[in-house]
C-alpha cells in the first residue's frame, strides 16, 4: 500500500478464531489524518482499490459526533413544513454547539458554528435569539443572511470562513433551496443527488457537519422520509436526515425522526416551550440498541485508566499485559476494526503508527469539554 490513510470502519467483535495465524500481513498502516478518510490504495490501473487484508491492517479513525448519538460529521438534511419551528431549532442547536452545552442530556462537542440564515435578516435573527437566550451570547456562533449559490462561489466563501476558524465543526444552511445552482433541473434525481454530493464532498474534506434545512412536500406518506421535498436523490446522497412534523400547525408538540449512516434510527417526542422559544425533549419513543460489552475492550479501557489516561507500547507488550493467547498481529487487527467502538463506548482514541523503532500502539482517553 503506497499511501497512508485513515477512516471510519465497521465494528467487529473479538471472535473465537484468535489463535489462527494470518496468511498475509502488511506493515503499511494508514495515518490518523481524518482528511484521508476516503482515500484508497492504488494499483497500476486508474481504478483505486484496496484488499480485504489491507482493510483489516488499517486503523481508521472514528467519525466524530457533533452531538453524541444524534449528529455526526457529514452532510445531513433537516426537513419540516414551513413555519413549523425549524429556525428556532437551528438557532438552539447552533448555540449549544458553539457553547459546548449538552442538548437534552446528549453530550455536545464544542466548536465554531456558521449559520447561513438565508431567509432572514439580522433584525429578525436578533429578535429570535433574544427570545431564546435573553442577552446571553456566544462568540463562536456566526450568522450570514446572504451567500452565493453552489455554482456562483458558495464553496469559496465557505472555504474562506473555515480557513479563518480552524475549530469549526458545524455549518447550517437555511435553506437548501437558496443555494441551489441557478439554472439547474427541477425534480431531477440526478440533479438532487449531485447537489448534495458536492456539499458532502466539502463536509468530508473539512471533517465538519453540514446541516441543510429543507421543506417537506404537501402529499402525505406513511414513511416520514418520503415527505422530503424533491426526489430521493437528496436523501440518497446525504449521510442522514431529520424530519420534524406536527399533526397541526398550531400544536406545540412535534415528532422528530432521525435516520443516518452513523447513528441508530430514532423517533423523539418534542414540545415547543412558547415562553422560552426552545424545543424540549419529552421522550425517546424508539429503544436504542446497545452492543454487549467486549471483554478485550473492557480490559484495555481499565489499563488506559490505570495509566492516567494514556498507554503507549507495542502489540507484543499489550498481549503480555493482557495475558492473551493471541498473536500480536491478530490483536492489532482486532484493535483496528474496533477503533470506532473504543471511541464511542469508552471515549478512547486508538492510534497505530510505525516509527524507526517499530510499530507503536497508543490509547488516549478523550476528555469531555
Amino acid at each position: 500500500m503506497k499511501e497512508k490513510e485513515k477512516a471510519a470502519v465497521p465494528v467487529l467483535s473479538v471472535g473465537a478464531d484468535v489463535k489462527q495465524p494470518l496468511k498475509k500481513t502488511t506493515n503499511k498502516i494508514i495515518t490518523d489524518s481524518l482528511k484521508q478518510r476516503n482515500l484508497q490504495a492504488t494499483n497500476n490501473h486508474d481504478l483505486k482499490v484496496i484488499s480485504m487484508t489491507e482493510l483489516y491492517d488499517t486503523a481508521y479513525p472514528p467519525k466524530l459526533p457533533i452531538i453524541d448519538g444524534l449528529l455526526y460529521n457529514g452532510t445531513y438534511l433537516f426537513v419540516g413544513s414551513p413555519k413549523i419551528g425549524k429556525s428556532f431549532f437551528m438557532a438552539q442547536l447552533g448555540y449549544h454547539v458553539s457553547m459546548g452545552l449538552p442538548l437534552w442530556g446528549y453530550q455536545v462537542r464544542q466548536g465554531t458554528v456558521l449559520y447561513l440564515a438565508l431567509e432572514d435578516d439580522y433584525a429578525r435573527i436578533q429578535s429570535r435569539l433574544s427570545k431564546m437566550f435573553d442577552v446571553e451570547s456566544s462568540d463562536n456562533l456566526y450568522f450570514a443572511t446572504k451567500s452565493k449559490t453552489l455554482n456562483t462561489g458558495l464553496e469559496q466563501q465557505l472555504n474562506s470562513f473555515v480557513a479563518e476558524h480552524k475549530d469549526i465543526n458545524l455549518i447550517i444552511i437555511d435553506t437548501l433551496q437558496r443555494i441551489k445552482e441557478i439554472g439547474g433541473e427541477k425534480f431531477s434525481y440526478a440533479n438532487d443527488y449531485e447537489i448534495v454530493t458536492k456539499l458532502k464532498a466539502f463536509s468530508d474534506n473539512h471533517n465538519i457537519c453540514l446541516l441543510l434545512v429543507h421543506h417537506t412536500r404537501k402529499m402525505d406518506s406513511n414513511d416520514s422520509f418520503d415527505m422530503i421535498s424533491g426526489t430521493n436523490g437528496l436523501l440518497g446522497a446525504a449521510d442522514g436526515a431529520f424530519v420534524l412534523q406536527k399533526e397541526k400547525r398550531t400544536d406545540n408538540k412535534a415528532k422528530l425522526e432521525i435516520s443516518g449512516r452513523d447513528q441508530q434510527d430514532l423517533k423523539m417526542s418534542l414540545t415547543f416551550n412558547r415562553k422560552k422559544c426552545v424545543w424540549e425533549l419529552k421522550n425517546v419513543e424508539t429503544e436504542v440498541w446497545k452492543e454487549p460489552d467486549d471483554p478485550l475492550l473492557e480490559a484495555i479501557a481499565n489499563i488506559v485508566k490505570n495509566q492516567e489516561a494514556e498507554w503507549k507500547g507495542t502489540a507484543s507488550e499489550l498481549v503480555k499485559i493482557l495475558d492473551l493467547d493471541i498473536q500480536p498481529n491478530v490483536l492489532t487487527r482486532k484493535l483496528n476494526i474496533n477503533a470506532v467502538r473504543l471511541y464511542d463506548r469508552y471515549k478512547i482514541r486508538y492510534e497505530n503508527s510505525r516509527g524507526h523503532s517499530g510499530r507503536t500502539i497508543k490509547f488516549t482517553i478523550i476528555k469531555d469539554n
